[in-house]
């Protein structure tokens, strides 16, 4: 037994021996030029790599530095810079044949920067196609002693890296991504390979792909095809900067779905989860989350899609959406369509600070459904939106309509209360950036009667109405019972003024009248809904 442990000990003590003596046998930098000769060849760009260590224990090469230049059509400066390369060899043919049979690489800390010129048109493009080198090492700067490269990898890792996606000139601001791992398996540029990507978004948010992609394009590397699981994570879309085409966006979102790519086409299907969403220029944060199953076949090179499915559920609320949408310039043009009936008004009402819509100080809807047909149009941040709106056995608590008509309260006898109850409303709408326009309004108030009319809503909330109210009275409303009685609204969409059209009352409430007895009856109806009296 003990003579057993004195030759493990001698065992172990020449293979530490050998091991400590191989980085001074073995001159590692004598492979570096004819490892970065193979490697511009292979990526068609100048690839440099710093001095170069033997790692026996890890099973290597490592080089302290590495770049990688961009397309000379895009940029001067590398297209990736690492602070470190580990290259994975077999040590075995490394030490007894002196050939470099490469098994992985590993790029450790990258800065890597994707620009897109035109539409499809990417600095990773030309890479593996030969079009973006500029240079290639001459054979006389290989070693002597290094044989032809083995290169076989069957693990490229890329750790704790930096990646900038952005567009030339100033469309749009570029969106980073941080802490980003990427690991391809048995890579080759003539077969599909799975890989995996995670990150976290600069901003807030998270990103997980996986799936396989290639064969690797022959002329375009970004046509590969591709098939994967993408996963998003409490994404902020205002800090990550994914609202360039429209800055009113804002909110935080998430998404798991599928998507694949044939090199032209892209489809992509899922669920997306949008919280204190804020959808208008003057809306405020959603107080409820809204969930988006949807499908859409987006057009790589032409920069255009179509929505063929968009089921939007606000809780028990379900609305559809559909259309289509294409990039023009500096801007993205939507033509959308929105439709939904019946939803429960209590499911919306969360929604409803997101798209501007304010309802009185202190009020809240607490009953009713809700229909909408609207259609959707023009550039992302200046959108004209239009359709029909409708609302039927609602109560707005917290809100007395008939207090706040007090004058054509007095005058027709309406019943006041702590609630509206709307038995039916109905609307036809326009909001875009100048403001908000609705029209043929038809309101049926229990205890008040019917009012109609029309009006408009500035950007700055500044209401502007012209009404009519035909209510039904008694005692002295008998003078104007069923005959509309005109008044407007004014103030602010969360404080509304309601003012009588004093002359149009009197013209209303005494048609036909004359002389004296209409000077009279004017009078008395000034008194009435708070008009001065000349002496």
């Amino acid at each position: 037994m003990k003579r057993i442990l004195v030759w493990i000990g001698i065992v172990v003590a020449a293979l530490l021996a050998v091991s400590l003596a191989l980085p001074f046998l073995i001159d590692a930098n004598a492979f570096r030029p004819r490892l970065e000769s193979t490697l511009t060849a292979a990526l068609g760009r100048p690839v440099r790599l710093g001095e170069l260590k033997l790692a026996l224990f890890s099973g290597g090469i490592s080089a302290n530095d590495l770049s990688v230049d961009d397309d000379p059509a895009f940029s001067k400066s590398p297209f990736l810079r690492a602070k470190q390369l580990k290259v994975g060899v077999e040590m075995g043919t490394l030490i007894f044949s002196r050939r470099l049979n490469v098994t992985g690489l590993t790029i450790d800390q990258p800065e890597i920067v994707l620009v897109e010129s035109a539409p499809g048109v990417w600095n990773f493009s030309s890479l593996g196609t030969g079009a973006g080198a500029r240079r290639t090492p001459p054979p006389s700067q290989a070693s002597s002693s290094s044989a032809p490269l083995d290169l076989s990898v069957k693990l490229l890792k890329v750790t704790n890296g930096r990646l900038t996606l952005g567009r030339t000139g100033n469309r749009g601001k570029p969106i980073v991504l941080e802490q980003v791992e990427i690991e391809l398996q048995n890579f080759s540029g003539s077969a599909a390979f799975p890989f995996t990507l995670t990150s976290k978004v600069a901003g807030g948010g998270s990103v997980k792909l996986a799936g396989t992609a290639g064969p690797l394009d022959s002329a375009d590397a970004s046509r590969t095809p591709l098939n994967a699981s993408l996963s998003v994570n409490q994404l902020d879309l205002a800090l990550s900067r994914l609202n360039d085409w429209a800055p009113s966006l804002a909110g935080v979102v998430s998404f798991d779905g599928t998507g694949a790519s044939d090199g032209k086409t892209v489809r992509i299907s899922g669920k997306l989860k949008g919280d204190k969403l804020k959808l208008a220029r003057n809306g405020t944060p959603a107080h409820r989350e809204v969930e988006l199953d949807f499908a859409v076949e987006h057009d790589l090179r032409g920069r255009s899609g179509v929505v063929s499915r968009g089921d939007i559920h606000i809780g028990g609320a379900l609305a559809h959406v559909t259309g289509t949408y294409a990039e023009q310039g500096d801007s993205m043009l939507l033509k959308m369509n929105l439709s939904g009936s019946n939803m429960p008004a209590t499911e919306l009402a969360g929604l409803l600070p997101a798209v501007g819509v304010v309802l009185p100080a202190g009020s809240s809807l607490q009953s009713g459904s809700a229909s909408v047909r609207l259609s959707a149009e023009g550039p992302a941040d200046r959108l004209v939106t239009s359709g029909s709106v409708a609302l039927n056995n609602a109560k707005l608590a917290g809100f007395d309509m008939g207090r706040k008509m007090s004058t054509i309260e007095t005058l027709a006898g309406i019943r006041s209360g702590s609630d509206t109850e709307i038995q039916t409303l109905s609307a036809n709408v326009r909001y875009a950036p100048d403001g908000a326009s609705v029209q043929n309004i038809q309101l049926v108030l229990a205890g008040v009667g019917d009012v109609a009319g029309g009006g408009t809503i500035s950007p700055q909330d500044a209401l502007n109405f012209k009404m009519t109210a035909t209510v039904h009275g008694t005692g002295l409303a008998a003078v104007v019972s069923d005959t509309p009685i005109p008044f407007t609204i004014q103030g602010t969409a969360s404080d509304p003024q309601f003012r009588p059209d004093v002359k149009g009352v009197a013209a209303q409430a005494f048609k036909g009248m004359g002389g004296d007895a209409g000077k009279t009856a004017t009078g008395i109806l000034k008194g009435l809904l708070g008009g001065k009296k000349k002496p």
